[in-house]
């Protein structure tokens, strides 16, 4: 017998070894373009349902390749919390806050009547979690643009980082509470309000005891000079949130962005000579994260590309998904903003709507047309506002330097 046949760590070798090649060669070519990376590993995860022959598109079905797929969101949520300064976010003010509010209300409503009216038998539940997410947005998409025109210290750039990650918060108290529903077959108010009460005092609760013992902890650890203590203790916190989340009916990812958000590195001040926990999680990221986005774009089935209703459904459920986001450029009073700025960098889904819609097809909410709808949602959210908002901000900065003879847009 050949032992490497038999040995099943073979098989998940060739399936890493196709997902990792084809996500790097699809985010050096969106690279190339200008374009965020996760747009290239998604459409190289779509690419490979297509070219693969039967026997290697279910080596990549696997249990193994879900579970690190699975990694890799939580993986990702944990960045984000960890990139996000509370201090800051409260800074920014009531802007951001009613911006983010509006920003997830309307595509929510929108999002629910919409499918539900382009595709009359999706189920109460499975509309709902289509609003939900479509309320997601891409903090690192649009910090992306803001770094690279040179415009994040501008008055609109803060208002929507700020206001992006409070509609990021929102929007997986939104996820949790769906998916509460969605396992527990319920769609009573009580129950509404059970799952809600659960997802805020969980974060309520890990956030509170977190910041209130996760120093102490870390500073008596810090006296065991050990290699490697410090990605450890990260990763045990990450990992402990998410399961503990997922012990309390919610997403997993909802834990891992609380333990994000704990973790901040003035708690390692003693740890001399190391790098950040942001610095020492890449790496893993770098290996997690493509596989999630490509195994995203795998499952997407592109036999319902066929199904007219479907691709009708995706285009005015995107155009409504821009729109939504774009209102909220006005949603507080004053003046001297570049409200379009605001509205158009609201817009990109990217790989949180992606991390929704995984969540929704895990428990069996979303179907094969929906997961469709959204990944399609989430490429056109992710291509064109970028676009659109380079030319703004530009135009902007020019009319800024030469104000005679020109109104503000």
């Amino acid at each position: 017998m050949n032992t490497a046949h038999s040995d099943p760590v073979t098989l998940i070798l060739v399936s890493l070894l196709i997902i990792l090649s084809a996500a790097k060669l699809g985010s050096i070519i969106s690279n190339q373009l200008k374009q965020p990376l996760v747009l290239g590993e998604l459409v190289a995860g779509i690419t490979l349902a297509c070219c693969l022959c039967p026997c290697l598109q279910s080596s990549l079905n696997n249990d193994a390749i879900q579970v690190l797929a699975s990694l890799g969101s939580i993986i990702l949520l944990f960045e984000v919390g960890l990139e996000t300064n509370l201090k800051e976010m409260a800074a920014v003010g009531l802007k951001s806050f009613w911006v983010a509010c509006v920003g997830v209300i309307c595509p929510f409503i929108l999002g629910y009547f919409l499918s539900g009216m382009l595709i009359p038998d999706l189920t109460s539940i499975a509309k709902i979690f289509m609003g939900a997410t479509l309320t997601a947005t891409s903090v690192g998409i649009t910090a992306r643009v803001f770094k690279d025109l040179n415009y994040m210290h501008k008055t609109e750039a803060r208002i929507v980082l700020g206001a992006a990650v409070i509609d990021d918060v929102l929007g997986l108290i939104i996820l949790a509470v769906v998916s509460g529903i969605a396992i527990n077959g319920n769609l009573d108010i009580a129950s509404v309000g059970l799952i809600s009460l659960k997802a805020i005092l969980f974060l309520g609760l890990s956030l509170g005891l977190g910041f209130l013992l996760a120093g102490k902890v870390i500073k008596v650890l810090s006296y065991f000079k050990t290699p490697g203590l410090k990605l450890s203790l990260a990763l045990i916190a990450c990992f402990s949130l998410s399961y503990l989340a997922a012990q309390a009916g919610l997403a997993t990812i909802v834990g891992a962005f609380a333990a994000g958000l704990i973790l901040d590195e003035i708690y390692f001040k003693d740890y001399d000579g190391e790098q950040s926990v942001e610095e020492l999680i890449k790496p893993i990221s770098y290996f997690l994260v493509p596989i999630f986005f490509v195994i995203t774009g795998f499952q997407v089935d592109l036999s319902v590309f066929a199904n007219q209703e479907v691709l009708i459904a995706a285009l005015v459920i995107s155009l409504a998904a821009m729109l939504s986001k774009l209102v909220s450029g006005w949603a507080f009073s004053g003046s001297g903003l570049n409200r379009l700025i605001i509205g158009v960098a609201m817009i990109p889904r990217g790989e949180v709507g992606l991390i929704f819609a995984s969540a929704g097809k895990a428990i069996g909410v979303i179907d094969d047309r929906l997961y469709a709808i959204t990944v399609i949602v989430v490429v056109l959210t992710t291509l064109i506002p970028p676009i659109i908002l380079g030319k703004l901000i530009n135009s902007n900065n020019s009319l800024q330097r030469h104000p005679e003879g020109a109104k503000r847009p």
